[in-house]
């Protein structure tokens, strides 16, 4: 019975994915509309494309706004890991660290200044000033004897409490998330890889949630559970947001709402394919209220339904930047060495 059942259940996706690719170009996609309900965007594929040959990217991973609305993006082109673009596409400025598996990008707003935290796969935590100056490092857990040595340290984003508290994911690793307080020296870590509710399958991502004036709390990404965990600052889970179908990066909050790049959806095997990203949009009630690029939000008897890709617009979206007007700015990874997509809202 339980094989038959998994049978028709896997052929009702098949059927599901079968219907869901319409023709489609690069040149329709310029007057083409993405989302659903009151967030629908159009595409501008042109945004931010600079000469590869002199500004060139592999994955563009991270973007964030600083408060002059510049948009920062991160790269793992050691070439030039940080790209600086004003609002409309314009190359300002570019520098590296030389990291070639540069992956997280947070900023922070100290008052005084402003900061990044760059987190690279290759194992280091590096907070600079936004001209690329290194200002401070965290050490590997391993060296600081937090990991015992047969552990792995993969990181791959951080996020800032409002105290000053820095959270780290160690996402391809051990799948822990550390938390150090503002001088660095760590505090505790919670999470780790397995398949209880505290318990994690890719801790890509974390963001500090302070919608509604309510206490902060912890956004932490389990992408292989295609869900958003909430933890309290001190690393207690309170609650999880699955959204079936996809493989979803770190949050990232404007005003009321929580945007996030899904890196594939279920369509990569459900028709072997990779491309199969979109934006996932949800609400201060964390209910999905849109996604551009992928099939519209259903709820059945509260449940939320299986989320794919509909128009293959994007290849795996890694991140999202949202700026003043609502716009997004889309960074991709393995998508054939393209620059950020721009969805204008309308």
């Amino acid at each position: 019975m339980h094989s038959r059942r998994k049978f028709i259940q896997n052929t009702s996706l098949l059927g599901l994915a079968m219907t869901l690719k319409p023709e489609f170009s690069l040149f329709a996609a310029q007057d083409q509309v993405l989302g659903h309900g009151d967030f629908r965007y159009k595409i501008d594929m042109n945004w931010g494309n600079l000469d590869p040959d002199k500004v060139p990217v592999v994955n563009c991973h991270e973007m964030v706004m600083d408060r002059k609305g510049r948009m920062i993006l991160l790269t793992d082109e050691v070439k030039n890991n940080v790209i600086m673009y004003d609002q409309s596409g314009k190359l300002l400025q570019t520098w590296t660290l030389g990291l070639d598996r540069a992956h997280g990008l947070s900023l922070v707003d100290e008052g005084d200044a402003e900061y990044l935290w760059v987190v690279d796969n290759g194992g280091r935590v590096v907070k600079t000033t936004l001209d690329g100056k290194v200002v401070a490092e965290i050490n590997s857990p391993i060296a600081e004897g937090i990991y015992d040595e047969k552990m792995r340290w993969v990181p791959t984003e951080t996020a800032i409490a409002p105290n000053g508290d820095l959270y780290i994911a160690d996402g391809y690793g051990s799948q822990f998330f550390l938390q150090y307080d503002k001088n660095g020296k760590f505090i505790r870590k919670f999470g780790g890889a397995g398949q209880g509710d505290e318990q994690f399958s890719t801790a890509h991502g974390i963001a500090v949630d302070q919608r509604g004036g309510k206490e902060p709390t912890l956004m932490c990404t389990s992408r292989g559970h295609n869900s958003f965990k909430r933890f309290t600052m001190d690393g207690k889970y309170l609650e999880t947001i699955f959204l079936p179908g996809a493989f979803v990066c770190r949050p990232v909050f404007h005003k009321e709402n929580l945007y996030a790049g899904v890196c594939w959806s279920r369509l990569r095997y459900l028709e072997q394919t990779n491309n199969s990203g979109f934006v996932t949009i949800l609400d201060i009630n964390n209910k999905v209220v849109s996604n551009p690029g992928g099939t519209a939000p259903e709820y059945r008897n509260g449940e939320l339904q299986l989320m794919v890709q509909k128009e293959p617009v994007f290849k795996h979206c890694h991140d999202v930047c949202i700026d003043q007007d609502e716009n997004i700015y889309v960074c991709q990874w393995n998508a054939g060495k393209t620059y950020p997509i721009k969805l204008t809202r309308v």
